[in-house]
C-alpha cells in the first residue's frame, strides 16, 4: 500500500534528480573566458551586458606573484594584468563574440595603456585556456589588423591562462554597486 508520505517522498526524489539533469545539461555549456582591457571594472561591466554571461569576476592573472593585492599589482612589479573572468553558456553565446566584444571595447594597439590608465596591470591581453582558443584569438587579431579600424597593429598579448586570483570584494561589481552605467575608455 503507498502512503501519502511515501508517495510525497517518491515524488520529491524524482523533481530533485530531474532537478539534477537540468542543471548538468545546462553547466555543460559553461565555459569561462578571461580578458585584460585596462581597468577591470569597465571591462567587467561591459561583459556583464551580453546575453549568454552568466557571471564575471574580476581578478589578476599574467603574472609571477602568488595571491597578489591590488596594491602591489598597481606597483607593475608583480606582472599581472588587472582581468576579467568571464563565465558564459556558450549555446547562448559564443568565444567568437567575445572576442569580438572584447576588441570592441578597447583600444587594442595601445602597449601598457587604455584611457587615462598606464602601466603593465593595463595592457590588452587574451588569456587562452587550449590551442582552439589561440588559433581563435590569431585569427580575429589578424582580422582586426586587416580591417584598417586602427592605425596602428593590434598589440594584444595573447598567453596561456595562469593562476587568476580574484580581486578584493571591493573590486567586484563596482559598476553595479555604484549605479554607474559603464566607462568610455
Amino acid at each position: 500500500m503507498i502512503t501519502r508520505n511515501s508517495t510525497l517522498y517518491n515524488f520529491s526524489l524524482f523533481s530533485i534528480s530531474l532537478f539534477s539533469i537540468v542543471m548538468a545539461q545546462e553547466s555543460k555549456n559553461n565555459d569561462k573566458a578571461f580578458f585584460a582591457a585596462g581597468c577591470f571594472w569597465g571591462v567587467e561591466s561591459t561583459f556583464q551586458a551580453l546575453e549568454g554571461v552568466i557571471s564575471t569576476t574580476v581578478g589578476y592573472t599574467g603574472g609571477k606573484a602568488k595571491d597578489p593585492s591590488y596594491e602591489v599589482v598597481c606597483t607593475g612589479i608583480t606582472g599581472h594584468a588587472e582581468a576579467v573572468e568571464v563565465l558564459y553558456d556558450a549555446s547562448v553565446v559564443s568565444y567568437e563574440n567575445l572576442l569580438n566584444t572584447f576588441f570592441e571595447l578597447h583600444d587594442p594597439t595601445t602597449i601598457d595603456r587604455q584611457g587615462p590608465d598606464v602601466g603593465s596591470q593595463y595592457r590588452s591581453a587574451v588569456f587562452y585556456k587550449n590551442e582552439e582558443e589561440k588559433i581563435l584569438i590569431e585569427i580575429k587579431i589578424n582580422q582586426v589588423n586587416e580591417s584598417g579600424k586602427f592605425r596602428s597593429k593590434v598589440v594584444t598579448e595573447v598567453a596561456p591562462l595562469s593562476d587568476f586570483y580574484d580581486a578584493e570584494d571591493y573590486h567586484q561589481d563596482y559598476y553595479k554597486k555604484r549605479g554607474i552605467i559603464g566607462c568610455a575608455i
